[in-house]
């Protein structure tokens, strides 16, 4: 088995440089870097993990700690993370909260003590007993997806990646409003997280530019989850007077209005139009097509490694957000006709749309 004698050997280069190039303790000129990726690839040398993280006290390594994993925009953005972790030579420590702040606590917990050199997060409702716990042992931490508030009193030393949330939902209320629909209802995900209270502001904010008025009869909270959206929606149908479209929070909770509409043996667009926020791979093939907001979900999870790497890199930079742009994906579940391209959708980036009257700027 070769060892780093032997890389350098066949570098020509001191035992002292391939410890530099493999544990980036200094900079080292671009040639000879070269030179000595070039020996390791050619003598089949596997660093020794262990022995390295005694020197360098880094393990190269990355907990994410992320609920509903099965749900396939939280998939995309662990795909995301996975390949930015491994472009820059790191590797990866799964866990699941379950949206549960004592199980969150727990999990970062586990993941802190097998020596991960920083975390990536996507925050309970309640992330109190987290953000102390990071606090308290200094954890270098990116939370992305939703956004946490520092406790009073305290610095915010945690950078944060998202999407926005308010500007893209305002679109999907005003787009329906402009199909003539007046009682549009709303599927909120779980009450206390960020994308939930940007989401149900943004949802405000549509109807009042197309000078509808805010009931909050037509809100009911689905808890992110498919469940709990079945019986969100089949509360606001029961209503008197029922809402003639409906927008879902996100992906999952938009399979259990489904479901809902089903049981009813409700049509979409006939007997009610239907948009979501999250766009996933097969919302193109229900009959109507999903018309959704699109959320670039890898990139999120690269974006996370980019901001943990540079936050490890100058621990004393002040904090970072940093909110990237959705696109809207118009189908047909809205009641508008089969778009022409032969996709059967139409892109728009919301970042390079202009706000209509009332949206938010």
């Amino acid at each position: 088995m070769a060892t780093m004698v032997d890389v350098a050997a066949h570098a020509g280069v001191s035992v002292a440089t391939v410890s530099h190039v493999l544990n980036d303790t200094r900079p080292v000129l671009p040639h000879t870097r070269q030179a000595v990726l070039d020996a390791i690839d050619a003598l089949g040398y596997t660093p020794n993990t262990l022995a390295r993280s005694l020197v360098t006290a880094r393990t190269r390594s990355i907990g994410l700690a992320v609920s509903a994993i099965s749900n396939p925009y939280f998939t995309e953005i662990l795909q995301g993370v996975e390949a930015g972790a491994l472009e820059h030579g790191y590797g990866l420590l799964l866990a699941d909260p379950h949206d549960d702040p004592q199980h969150e606590r727990k999990v970062v917990q586990l993941l802190h003590e097998r020596r991960v050199d920083g975390l990536i997060v996507a925050p309970s409702a309640d992330p109190d007993a987290l953000l102390r716990y990071l606090g308290q042992h200094n954890v270098p931490t990116v939370f992305l997806d939703r956004l946490v508030e520092a406790p009073a009193g305290h610095p915010f030393r945690f950078d944060q990646v998202c999407t926005e949330n308010a500007e893209p939902m305002a679109q999907l209320v005003g787009h329906l409003a402009e199909r003539g629909h007046r009682r549009i209802g709303l599927v909120a995900g779980l009450p206390g997280l960020s994308t939930t209270n940007e989401r149900i502001s943004g949802y405000r904010h549509g109807l009042a530019g197309a000078g509808l008025p805010y009931d909050e009869r037509l809100v009911a909270h689905g808890d992110s989850e498919a469940t709990a959206a079945e019986r969100a929606t089949d509360a606001l149908l029961s209503l008197a007077a029922p809402p003639t479209a409906l927008v879902t929070g996100n992906n999952a909770m938009t399979i259990g209005v489904l479901r809902a509409l089903r049981e009813r043996d409700l049509s979409v667009p006939d007997d009610l139009a239907l948009c979501c926020f999250d766009d996933f791979a097969w919302a193109d093939l229900f009959a109507p097509r999903l018309t959704a907001i699109s959320q670039p979900s890898k990139e999120i999870g690269t974006q996370a490694v980019r901001l943990l790497l540079e936050r490890l890199a100058s621990p004393d930079h002040p904090a970072r957000t940093v909110r990237l742009p959705c696109a809207f994906v118009h189908r047909t579940s809205c009641g508008c006709a089969e778009p022409p391209r032969t996709s059967g959708a139409t892109h728009t980036d919301l970042s390079q749309k202009s706000p209509a009257k009332g949206s938010l700027s």
